[in-house]
């Protein structure tokens, strides 16, 4: 990445997004060159998908700046590491992770900047109205999903993160120091890692600011039944981490 501090890092986890990642990546760029900060973008590729993204994303760094790629052996569902691997290697005083099929757009990056203002450190986006004025999803989910989002978030709220209606959706910032607190303790590698940063996030004392989303579902969504009950197991895990003080929060401030 730069050797010069960027002021935005861009972190997108690919696995089999040889189709989609072009469009994400020029509509990415078009966005962050007109605006006054420096920024730097990494797609984090998972090898094991088998297609060429990795390939695809080398062939844009002749079109988009700063552009580079990182690429690792995860598996289906490793959505959580490959985050992780890109929060800790880039530089950015602001690190960003945003989906490669671009449901939630690039722009929603201005209703940060006021937040930001405001003291917040870790930023989310929320499809949901409980959470804040303004959430919608322009194309819904299929209704399997919706229940089993909506149970979910009930067992976070009791379980994990008390307060956020939606943990999940995939554009949230961090300021460089909560990465460092957060990612550095973080250990689940699957869908469930989002639960993980709020719930450390608030552990740790940080701000959580929340901005309306306006999501667009995507048919070809990666996003499985099987992906869902692994992030219940995953709640459970977030849980007893918390407990027993597996992430070392309770030491920390006590040193």
């Amino acid at each position: 990445m730069s050797e010069k501090t960027p002021h935005l890092s861009v972190i997108i986890p690919a696995y089999n997004e040889a189709k989609r990642i072009g469009n994400t990546l020029l509509d990415v760029d078009k966005y962050l060159s007109e605006q006054d900060y420096s920024y730097e973008i990494l797609v984090v590729i998972d090898s094991t998908g088998g297609d060429n993204t990795s390939e695809v994303v080398d062939n844009y760094k002749k079109l988009v700046k700063n552009l580079e790629y990182l690429v690792f052996k995860g598996g289906s569902g490793k959505k959580g590491l490959a985050v992780r691997m890109g929060m800790l290697k880039t530089t950015g005083k602001w690190r960003l992770f945003m989906d490669a099929d671009s449901a939630t757009t690039i722009d929603h990056l201005e209703k940060f900047w006021p937040l930001v203002d405001q003291g917040f450190e870790v930023l989310i986006t929320s499809r949901d109205k409980k959470d804040v004025k303004g959430a919608r999803q322009a194309v819904k989910q299929p209704l399997f999903k919706r229940m089993l989002g909506n149970f979910g978030n009930i067992l976070t709220q009791i379980f994990g993160v008390w307060g956020i209606w939606d943990t999940q959706n995939g554009f949230k910032m961090l300021s460089a120091k909560a990465i460092e607190d957060i990612f550095s303790r973080a250990k689940v590698n699957g869908f469930g890692f989002d639960i993980e940063l709020l719930a450390l996030a608030k552990k740790l004392g940080y701000k959580i600011g929340i901005a309306p989303a306006n999501w667009i579902n995507d048919p070809n969504s990666r996003v499985t039944l099987s992906s869902y009950l692994y992030v219940f197991m995953e709640l459970l895990k977030i849980r007893w981490n918390l407990i027993t003080d597996k992430y070392n929060v309770k030491k920390d401030k006590t040193e």
